[in-house]
């Protein structure tokens, strides 16, 4: 009897999955919003039967998804977010922090989507950054050309910037990648953890964003990686150079966060208002720089504690 009623859900969560699935892939204006829950019937399944019977489920769901018509983009996305949501489902069985599953889940999803690229690249030829870098490239040209032909050339200064942004922009893939990855992630456990509590499933809760904070050793990573850049000065194109530039900007975007955390903390000690809370946010972003900074001083100095004993 028991048997059967998980295989009574597991169909019933299956043909859940599935409806998602062809939302996800045919249906333009509703796609973006259902491919948002595709992770939700596997989290239930594994969630509450474990992990065994979460992988039989991602197994009836990838046939399904052959049996599609779009396999080449239904069988990717179920391997995806169906790995993804059992691995969910299987954490907050075993009773694991937020914050925890959102780093699990993330570097997850961030090594299917490496996969999906690489494998896109060698079966299908088609690499999709590539593609739009040079496109990207083709306008430029033309632009150039045009603003010659009208008597209104670009300024060489200008051009070479560009140039710049977009070599930059080959180095960083690997950021584009994780970052992406932990965004998307966000966004998934943000709107399905509701949700799941509404089922009675009880999900794990992120502390107060006021409260995070990077290990202190962020900041002799960091203070490493950009003596070594100075030094070394490694040449495009290398390993090293590929190495350095992301862990420097990974690192970065870590401290702007803890930055901006640290903000979120000390308007709560003051408790100044949520409005003047989010016009400071919005502020901001234009002074990164200085809120990387302030995340420099906050890890480095316990800056923290220090206002906290004087309060």
């Amino acid at each position: 009897m028991k048997n059967a009623r998980i295989l009574t859900e597991g169909a019933l969560l299956l043909a859940i999955y599935t409806i998602l699935l062809l939302l996800s892939v045919y249906v333009p204006f509703i796609s973006l919003f259902a491919t948002l829950f595709l992770v939700l019937p596997f989290i239930i399944y594994s969630e509450k039967h474990g992990l065994k019977p979460g992988l039989t489920m991602l197994a009836a769901a990838t046939v399904i998804s052959l049996l599609t018509g779009a396999f080449f983009v239904t069988i990717p996305l179920t391997l995806s977010f169906g790995i993804t949501g059992i691995l969910i489902g299987w954490m907050l069985k075993n009773d694991k922090s937020k914050m925890s599953i959102y780093l699990a889940s993330s570097f997850v999803f961030l090594i299917s989507m490496v996969i999906q690229y690489v494998v896109s690249i060698l079966l299908l030829n088609m690499n999709l950054i590539e593609d739009v870098l040079k496109q990207f490239r083709s306008l430029m040209t033309e632009a150039v050309e045009t603003a010659e032909r009208l008597g209104q050339p670009i300024p060489q200064e200008n051009i070479d910037e560009i140039h710049t942004v977009m070599e930059l922009t080959e180095v960083l893939i690997p950021t584009v990648f994780l970052t992406t990855a932990f965004v998307i992630m966000f966004v998934i456990i943000s709107v399905n953890f509701p949700l799941l509590k509404k089922l009675g499933i009880q999900s794990a809760k992120f502390p107060p964003f006021r409260n995070w904070k990077l290990p202190q050793s962020i900041v002799w990573y960091y203070l490493i990686t950009l003596i070594l850049m100075i030094v070394l000065k490694p040449e495009i194109g290398t390993y090293l150079h590929l190495a350095l530039y992301n862990l420097f900007y990974v690192l970065q975007l870590l401290l702007v966060v803890q930055g901006f955390s640290f903000i979120y903390f000390f308007a709560h000690l003051k408790k100044w208002p949520k409005g003047l809370l989010i016009l400071i946010t919005v502020l901001s972003f234009p002074l990164v720089n200085l809120v990387r900074i302030l995340g420099i001083i906050d890890l480095g100095f316990d800056l923290r504690q220090r206002l906290q004993r004087k309060s």
